[in-house]
């Protein structure tokens, strides 16, 4: 076998390191140099962004067995892309999908905007842990003043929630995972009413956040996933690829 693993995720750098372990050829697409950082020592990395295009002629670069998409469910373009490609070039695929999670008395909206428009009829500060791309249906007069963004630790981040106009004081740059003892924290710290996630599922700390929400008393408002997908559990994919080692 000879995999091609778009990883970035905690279940694809888990599975990256699982390959490793069993001396699997494997190459781990990461979107940023940061990202390659958190990929297990040993791993084969490519760094870039890529469209189709381009995904397909790395694809085509080598006797690959294996497409394996372990992107975040919200990256929807770049799975589509994925597809796309290997489809184009006839490698089987598996999408690696996180499960969905589930917490009563939260509030759900469908969009970044929509999350935004309820915030501004709430009171009180907010932690945004929806990642430094989704920031600006939040940079509203009024609203980016109130609002806390948890961002990677990296000056591209940085320097996108300055441009916004969050105030300095309210960023925070931190790696996860956070325990929901560290959310807890940071909800009392910063004196949240509201803490805004998406759909991120086990690997993404949905949980943790869930539960730091309630215990802080604070609101948990949840920015739903943009489509439904079929797909694999990490476990599922492991299977699967063992059985094209038989």
């Amino acid at each position: 076998m000879n995999i091609l693993l778009f990883g970035g995720t905690g279940e694809g750098r888990e599975l990256a390191q699982w390959l490793l372990e069993r001396r699997i050829p494997a190459l781990v697409c990461v979107a940023t140099e940061y990202g390659e950082t958190l990929l297990p020592p040993g791993a084969e990395a490519h760094v870039g962004r890529m469209d189709r295009e381009a995904m397909e002629q790395l694809m085509a670069s080598r006797p690959f067995t294996h497409v394996v998409d372990a992107t975040h469910p919200y990256a929807v373009e770049v799975t589509a892309n994925i597809r796309a490609a290997a489809e184009a070039v006839g490698l089987p695929l598996l999408r690696l999908v996180r499960r969905s999670d589930s917490e009563d008395g939260c509030r759900r909206v469908k969009t970044m905007a929509a999350a935004a428009d309820l915030l501004e009829e709430l009171p009180g500060n907010v932690l945004l842990t929806t990642g430094s791309k989704e920031l600006d249906a939040f940079a509203r007069p009024g609203l980016a003043e109130r609002c806390c963004p948890r961002v990677l630790p990296m000056a591209e981040s940085l320097d996108r929630c300055l441009k916004l106009g969050f105030p300095p004081k309210n960023i925070i740059c931190m790696q996860g995972p956070f325990s929901r003892e560290l959310n807890v924290a940071l909800l009392k710290q910063y004196h949240i009413k509201t803490l805004v996630t998406k759909d991120t599922g086990g690997y993404g700390g949905f949980r943790e956040k869930a539960e730091a929400a309630r215990e802080a008393g604070c609101a948990l408002l949840v920015v739903e996933r943009p489509q439904a997908e079929d797909g694999l559990t990490l476990e599922e994919c492991k299977a699967q690829l063992r059985e094209g080692e038989a």
